[in-house]
């Protein structure tokens, strides 16, 4: 069965020896390779047939592709039963207790002046591990403060580092467009959004309006990028002389969803025409007090210096955001410490 588990959203296949799965979303009792643990089942009744995951590798893998995770076939566990309504009580205590944890935890990093930011704390439903989930700008040695935590909880205890956008993904609530984080809602992997797709979609960049919950660049600039770009391709770029029906003139600026083209008119007055109501006479040259359109075959002349330079790609001086987790996780087995950092 296919299940998804965790306060990071994990997707994995689990082992089972079940003869029909519910049609309905359930909670299951899973046993990972963090402990024993709660999730819910993914997939309808045509998902499943008499108990099997019907779906092919290759229909697994579709799904995990729109998102570029590697997925893997192999088990990532087994079910141990349907959660009952006292399993569903002991998670909401742990979610309480998780509370009070990350209390402790912010105070202990506090107070030992450790260069990390802790964001919450998941524990595990067989209360045989505790993960503390962490940001921090590099690798931190924090070998003291699992020996006290372990010591405070008397069990294992694991620090896993995080981003910004993975804190989002714990911790979000509702975005500017009134609906949950997409992160929260059915995001399966936080690919790089950067500053070009920005530049393309909106009219500013101001930064309330184009970043996220995380203080990152929204990840729903992703979703029209590739509608953006192609319909970019269809205009011409500034400066560009074209024939409208209002007279001769320049391309000062754009529409890409409109598709729409503002001149600059011989005249100095300024007009929005459609694309498909302009002719491309040529490139605008400011010396030349009539406009010609080049010939072909013609020697290539040498741009004047006063010439309005060629536009840059916008994405040049903008390298894309990394957004993935960093590895830096560690954990205490109430016996042997290894550092870290």
């Amino acid at each position: 069965m296919l299940v998804r588990y965790g306060r990071m959203r994990a997707l994995g296949l689990f082992e089972h020896n079940e003869a029909t799965i519910p049609s309905t979303p359930t909670r299951v009792v899973i046993k990972t390779e963090k402990g024993v643990e709660l999730g819910t089942i993914v997939g309808g009744i045509s998902t499943y047939r008499t108990g099997q995951l019907k779906l092919s590798d290759e229909q697994l893998k579709k799904y995990f592709d729109d998102s570029e995770i590697p997925f893997t076939s192999e088990p990532a566990g087994r079910f141990i039963r349907y959660a009952t309504p006292e399993d569903i009580n002991e998670e909401k205590h742990f979610q309480k207790i998780a509370v009070e944890e990350t209390k402790f935890c912010k105070k202990l990093t506090k107070e030992m002046n450790l260069p990390m930011k802790i964001v919450d704390a998941e524990h595990i439903l067989g209360g045989e591990r505790i993960v503390f989930y962490f940001m921090s700008d590099g690798r931190v040695d924090f070998r003291d403060l699992v020996r006290k935590l372990a010591q405070e909880y008397q069990t294992r205890i694991e620090m896993r580092q995080i981003g910004a956008r993975d804190e989002a993904k714990i911790l979000g609530d509702v975005e500017s467009c009134g609906q949950k984080c997409c992160c929260i809602r059915y995001l399966k992997s936080l690919k790089p959004v950067n500053m070009r797709m920005a530049k393309l979609q909106k009219a500013t960049l101001d930064p309330s309006k184009i970043s996220g919950y995380c203080g990152r660049l929204k990840c729903c600039l992703r979703y029209e990028d590739d509608t953006y770009t192609e319909l970019k391709k269809r205009l011409p770029p500034r400066n560009t002389l074209v024939n409208t029906p209002e007279g001769k003139g320049r391309i000062i600026d754009y529409q890409v969803l409109a598709q729409m083209v503002m001149v600059e008119l011989e005249t100095g007055t300024r007009t929005a025409v459609p694309r498909d109501k302009i002719e491309i006479l040529g490139q605008y040259q400011p010396n030349n007090t009539n406009i010609k359109p080049p010939r072909e075959n013609a020697p290539k002349e040498s741009t004047p210096e006063e010439s309005i330079p060629e536009e840059r790609t916008p994405d040049e001086d903008f390298p894309e955001e990394n957004n993935t987790t960093e590895d830096n996780t560690t954990e205490d087995n109430n016996t042997d410490e290894k550092p870290n950092g």
